[in-house]
């Protein structure tokens, strides 16, 4: 079985989370070196936060092999499993998170720090989340404190065992065979999401930032198409149009601000990790407590589209399956019919980031012509119909 964080680096051709992804100028926006983070500081850290008697056995880049000793220093961005001893003999471990700089809206300290400070204040309260322990800073010279003269934030959360759900996608796309696990483990999502958007949110001003947000935000639609400046595919024309069309959008949902609920606000397959059977823990919930549910939906079912168009260039067989059933399911169980006069620039959002090079960066064009079709033509619709995604895609049906 997978450990917490296999979902982070590259897998092959696979996916390059934002902060992993480090550009020659993020260090120079820094002025400095990335920095070193060594047992010893840690330690010294975690007996400040949990008492004495603590001692960091090991530390290691999530993904890799558990060795203090080739481990010397982690940049930005990497998540870093510690592993230490308690005062009592026991052994536990706990994930330390930092953010790179970059051009998705974190250019600046502040944007990092307010990023990692939400997430220490609300991971804790939604449910199956991985739980965060504590928020601080790194100081000058590469040491954790609660605070202080701050060089970069970070957030420490609890360890969770779990193999990404993405690895049950690349094994359907690789085998097209569908199973009563794979079924039920799209039904065990499906109704996780259905009962916390049962959640009503406290402001309907908070509705009508998100969906401001979901157009503008640098981590959105806007600074999505912003970056595929940085890469050799740059579909200036179709960037053009998705946004015009969009801020008709945001014109069209800000208003519908009895949608609020709670949400997770990036709930992909690599930010859920499997147990056994149909047991889960969901990690690094993003944005906002509140939003549309919308977005939790589009964000995990636009991956079945696309490992299915990765596959065969089309949705079809097992993920169409998954696709078809997860959307009846949540339509039945929700009784939200509105959703689908909503989640079009949801859909967006997430076509734009699986189009993008800087996450997918081998993805044949042909594929990211199809998700920039689909883009274009659902925006286009005043209702989305799950049944016609091939249309969409401009594949003759």
């Amino acid at each position: 079985m997978g450990k917490y964080g296999d979902h982070l680096p590259v897998r092959g051709y696979r996916r390059a989370r934002y902060f992993n992804i480090v550009k020659p100028w993020a260090t120079n926006l820094l002025g400095k070196a990335i920095m070193e983070l060594r047992s010893e500081k840690v330690e010294k850290y975690l007996k400040s936060l949990l008492g004495e008697g603590i001692t960091v056995r090991s530390m290691a880049a999530l993904g890799e092999n558990a060795d203090d000793r080739a481990q010397k220093k982690c940049g930005y961005g990497t998540p870093i499993r510690v592993e230490y001893q308690s005062a009592t003999g026991e052994l536990k471990s706990a994930v330390l998170h930092t953010m790179s700089p970059s051009h998705f809206g974190h250019e600046h300290m502040s944007d990092r720090a307010q990023i990692l400070l939400w997430q220490r204040d609300t991971f804790n309260r939604l449910p199956r989340h991985i739980r965060a322990i504590d928020a601080g800073t790194i100081q000058t010279g590469g040491t954790p404190a609660s605070l202080g003269a701050p060089e970069e934030f970070f957030l420490l959360t609890e360890y969770a065992d779990g193999a990404g759900y993405f690895l049950d996608l690349e094994r359907l796309a690789k085998t097209g065979v569908l199973t009563e696990r794979d079924a039920a483990r799209a039904d065990a999502l499906c109704d996780y999401l259905v009962d916390i958007h049962r959640v009503p949110g406290p402001d309907p001003e908070l509705y009508v930032r998100r969906i401001r947000e979901l157009v503008g935000h640098g981590e959105c639609i806007m600074g999505i198409a912003d970056s595929f400046a940085a890469t050799a595919f740059h579909p200036v024309n179709e960037l053009r149009q998705i946004e015009h069309l969009c801020v008709d959008w945001r014109w069209r949902l800000k208003g519908r601000t009895h949608r609020l609920r709670q949400v997770h606000g990036d709930f992909h397959p690599w930010n859920i990790l499997f147990g056994q059977g149909t047991d889960f823990t969901v990690l690094d919930r993003s944005r906002g407590e509140f939003g549309d549910p919308a977005d939790d939906i589009a964000c995990l079912s636009m991956n079945y589209v696309f490992f299915s168009l990765e596959r065969s260039g089309r949705l079809e067989d097992a993920f169409e399956v998954l696709f078809l059933r997860f959307w009846e399911r949540y339509l039945e169980q929700s009784s939200d019919p509105e959703i689908l006069e909503v989640v079009s620039p949801f859909f967006v959002f997430r076509a734009l980031v699986l189009a993008n090079p800087l996450w997918y960066p081998n993805l044949a064009e042909t594929i990211r012509r199809q998700l920039l079709a689909f883009s274009l033509a659902i925006l286009r619709q005043d209702r989305c119909d799950p049944r016609r995604v091939n249309r969409y895609c401009g594949i003759d049906v």
